[in-house]
């Protein structure tokens, strides 16, 4: 059964001027996603990407990322084909497990000047 959908959508550019600041990418970022997005041609697209699924994860929650839920708790992996995927941690794990929620499906995509996200919560 479908618990909750987000979506959103956000522009690369605004996030390439971030990551070039100083503690964006570690205040909103795990140290797998800043080694993947590095990592890639274009990483502003792939960082964007990535912020817009945590935001989508968090409307499709319900809550937002308030009650010391953390952006850095939603990791967005890949697998070996690229399929991307979101690990939880800490306090928006047990959010979650409390929802009952069992499964956590993104997609993303992303242009030269936008990136979008969508993710879908099931139980």
């Amino acid at each position: 059964m479908i618990l909750g959908v987000g979506i959103d959508i956000i522009e690369v550019a605004r996030v390439a001027k971030e990551i070039a600041g100083a503690g964006f990418k570690e205040r909103y970022f795990s140290s797998g996603e800043i080694k993947y997005c590095e990592s890639r041609h274009g990483k502003a697209r792939n960082y964007a990407a990535r912020f817009a699924a945590k935001e989508a994860f968090f409307k499709a929650l319900g809550t937002g990322y308030r009650g010391g839920l953390s952006f850095r708790e939603v990791e967005v992996v890949n697998d070996r084909l690229g399929k991307p995927s979101i690990v939880l941690r800490g306090k928006t794990k047990e959010l979650c497990r409390k929802r009952k929620i069992r499964g956590i499906h993104v997609s993303l995509t992303h242009i030269k000047d936008h990136a979008s996200a969508v993710v879908i919560t099931e139980g």
